[in-house]
C-alpha cells in the first residue's frame, strides 16, 4: 500500500531548511534520507510522505502547517535592539533563540494574568529611574529593594543564590537554562547573547543564558535587573565593545551595584598584592566572583582588556571542561521557570483552577510529575 504523498510547497521547505542554518546534506542527514532525495524534494519533483513531512519539521524547529503556506511567514524577534556579543546588529537571530524569547513571553503573559486576577498591584521599582539617572541611585535603590549588603564578606556562589531569591520575592521572575526549552540537542550560544530582560511593571522577567561561566552570570544578572530598573526590554550580551547607550548605562549600573567605586577604589590602591591575588582578596570582600573584580577593574582603568577577556576565557573554558551530566531534572526546572513562577502555576493546578495538562505544558514537565516537583522545589 503507497504511503500518501504531503502536499508540501517546495519553496517552504527551502526556506525552512535555511531557517535553520542547515545546507541539504545536513538537513537530508537530519530526516535520515539520500541527498538527492531531499534536493527532489526542494525541486518540487519528489514529495515526501506525511509521516516524512512530520519529522522534517520536527528536525528543522518548525510548526507542521508551515511546510503547507504559499510563503514564508514573518517572522520577528519580539524584543528590541538586538545585538551580537561583540556589539554589532544581528540580522537573523538564532531559532534558539527565538525559540527561549517565545519560551519566556508565553510564561510571563500568563503570569501577568494570573497576578491581575489575583489583584496584585504594579511594582514601583519598575520603570522607577531612567537612562540619565545617575548609576549610584539606581544601584543604591536596587541593593533597598533586594535587601542586600556590598561587603562583608563570604562565597560569591551563595550571594548569587540569594540575590537571585530577592529578585524573585520582590516580583521579578528569573529564568536560568543553556538549551531551548528541555532539548538538550539544543544549546544557547552565549557568543549570540548573555541574557535578556523583558520589563513589565506587574511581572518583569529576567533570562540568564547558564551556557556562561556562572562566575559571569552574576554580572549578566546584575545587568538585566538594571534593565528592569529603568523600564528597559531588549536582549543583552553585556560585551566589552558595545557601545549602544542602554548597555554602556546598564553596565555602569551593574558595576556599582556589585562594587560599588567609592568602596573599590581605595581597597585596590591600597593592596600591595600582585594583581590576581588582589582581585581574589577583593573579590571575597565584596562576595562576588573574580570576573567581576576584573570586570570592575577593566572599568576603572586598573587592568587591560586583554587581561579580562584571558580572564574571563580561562573562566568560561573550565566551566565548559567541566560540564558534566544534567544534574536533577526537577531543580534544573525550578531554575529554567523560575521558582515565582513554578509556585504559582502549581498552586492554580492543585486548586483545580488550572488542568494538569496545562500545568504540565506550561512548566515542560509531566503532568503525572507536578507533584514530585512541587515537593522537589521547596527542598
Amino acid at each position: 500500500m503507497a504511503h500518501p504523498e504531503a502536499l508540501i510547497n517546495p519553496p517552504l521547505l527551502v526556506w525552512a531548511r535555511e531557517r535553520a542554518g542547515l545546507d541539504l546534506e545536513d538537513a537530508a542527514d537530519s530526516v535520515k534520507v539520500k541527498h538527492e532525495r531531499w534536493k527532489a524534494w526542494e525541486l518540487g519533483e519528489a514529495r515526501p510522505t506525511f509521516k516524512q513531512a512530520q519529522t522534517i519539521a520536527a528536525a528543522l524547529h518548525l510548526p507542521f502547517g508551515y511546510l503547507f503556506l504559499a510563503n514564508p511567514p514573518i517572522e520577528n524577534l519580539p524584543l528590541p535592539d538586538l545585538r551580537t556579543v561583540a556589539g554589532e546588529p544581528l540580522g537573523a537571530p538564532s531559532l534558539d533563540l527565538l525559540d527561549t524569547v517565545r519560551i519566556a513571553l508565553q510564561r510571563q503573559a500568563w503570569f501577568i494574568d494570573h497576578q491581575i486576577d489575583i489583584g496584585a498591584s504594579e511594582l514601583p521599582f519598575v520603570g522607577r529611574f531612567n537612562y540619565e539617572s545617575p548609576p549610584v541611585e539606581v544601584a543604591a535603590h536596587m541593593r533597598a529593594v533586594l535587601g542586600v549588603a556590598v561587603e562583608g564578606g563570604g562565597n560569591w556562589e551563595t550571594f548569587a543564590r540569594d540575590l537571585i531569591r530577592a529578585a524573585e520575592e520582590a516580583g521579578v521572575l528569573v529564568m536560568r537554562s543553556g538549551i531551548v526549552g528541555n532539548n538538550t540537542h539544543r544549546k544557547l550560544d552565549v557568543g549570540e547573547f548573555r541574557g535578556f530582560a523583558l520589563s513589565d511593571r506587574i511581572a518583569p522577567l529576567i533570562f540568564i543564558n547558564a551556557a556562561d561561566a556562572p562566575s559571569a552570570r552574576l554580572f549578566t544578572f546584575a545587568h538585566e535587573l538594571a534593565h528592569i530598573w529603568i523600564g528597559s526590554t531588549g536582549v543583552s550580551n553585556v560585551a566589552l565593545g558595545n557601545n549602544r547607550r542602554e548597555e554602556v548605562v546598564c553596565n555602569a549600573i551593574a558595576a556599582e551595584f556589585l562594587v560599588p567605586a567609592a568602596l573599590f577604589l581605595p581597597l585596590w590602591q591600597a593592596s600591595d598584592l600582585i594583581v590576581e591575588q588582589r582581585v581574589a582578596a577583593l573579590a571575597k570582600h565584596f562576595h562576588v566572583s573574580q570576573l567581576v573584580i576584573m570586570r570592575r577593574a577593566l572599568q576603572s582603568g586598573l587592568v587591560d582588556r586583554q587581561v579580562y577577556l584571558a580572564h574571563y576565557l580561562a573562566q568560561l573554558q573550565t566551566f565548559r571542561d567541566a560540564e558534566g551530566g544534567g544534574g536533577n531534572f526537577y531543580r534544573n526546572a525550578g531554575a529554567k521557570n523560575s521558582v515565582r513562577f513554578a509556585r504559582a502555576v502549581i498552586a492554580e493546578a492543585k486548586s483545580g483552577r488550572l488542568l494538569m495538562r496545562d500545568a504540565g505544558r506550561l512548566l515542560g514537565v509531566q503532568p503525572s510529575k507536578i507533584n514530585v516537583f512541587a515537593e522537589q522545589l521547596e527542598k
